[in-house]
């Protein structure tokens, strides 16, 4: 059974253990212990998270739902209108089915253009293992998110892409996470912020992603309703789907 809580409502040891100055690894210990602790983060192997994706001004909206498997697999839906987009990564491919633009067939992706969908399958997250993960991290000092003067860790991953983890400074949960890749040799840049935090078998996980370019209002917002751990999950699942066998003369 989950146990609803919010940020304004943590552990008093994690109030006590506010101080002015933390070195790298003890803001990294403290994210994790805020997340659950490295057991419980370890324990999960799948994860499911349903909601809808409302578009800014809340004229339109899509039913979510998100399936992320160890070691590293993901496959995201969206429908409306009795159709349903597809995005997926199988941990070394991606693919797609875009209803939406008029392609109903799947079609594989470059991993350049899967790069988000790879950081959305990361269960434990950037800063988790983030050396097992051939990233290097960097402590940057404090800014300013929304009036809250964050942690600021940048993550410098194996391909050359940097990930700006911001980190609350009283409960160590991420707030934001700004996404720079270089995709087909240009450079990108998202903002994702992160919130309404609940425990789902001990393990905080945000019900709530605002997503959008740096400096700019959210374009898109994934309210999540349920979420749910260790489901089954066939790997056939990420797959890019097999081509239908012809039909027997």
């Amino acid at each position: 059974m989950r146990t609803r809580f919010a940020l304004a409502v943590v552990s008093v040891v994690l109030l006590a253990a506010k101080q002015t100055a933390l070195s790298l690894e003890e803001l990294v210990a403290r994210h994790v212990e805020a997340r659950g602790g490295l057991e419980k983060l370890r324990g999960i192997q799948t994860l499911r998270l349903t909601g809808k994706l409302v578009f800014a001004g809340g004229g339109f909206e899509l039913a979510y739902s998100e399936l992320i498997k160890r070691p590293g697999l993901v496959r995201a839906e969206y429908t409306a209108q009795g159709l349903t987009a597809v995005q997926a990564w199988d941990g070394k491919e991606g693919w797609q089915i875009a209803p939406f633009q008029g392609r109903k067939d799947p079609e594989r992706q470059s991993r350049d253009d899967s790069k988000g969908l790879i950081d959305d399958a990361d269960i434990d997250g950037p800063l988790v293992n983030a050396s097992e993960k051939g990233s290097t991290l960097e402590y940057l000092g404090t800014e300013d998110v929304d009036g809250t003067e964050a942690h600021k860790i940048k993550v410098a991953q194996r391909d050359g892409d940097t990930l700006t983890v911001f980190l609350d400074p009283d409960y160590f949960l991420v707030i934001r996470v700004r996404y720079q890749h270089t995709v087909r040799g240009a450079e990108t840049q998202t903002e994702a912020d992160f919130g309404n935090y609940e425990r789902v078998n001990g393990v905080a996980i945000p019900f709530s992603y605002e997503i959008g370019a740096p400096g700019a209002p959210r374009s898109q917002k994934i309210v999540v309703e349920t979420a749910e751990i260790n489901v089954p999950a066939d790997a056939g699942l990420f797959a890019f789907p097999a081509a239908p066998a012809a039909a027997k003369e």
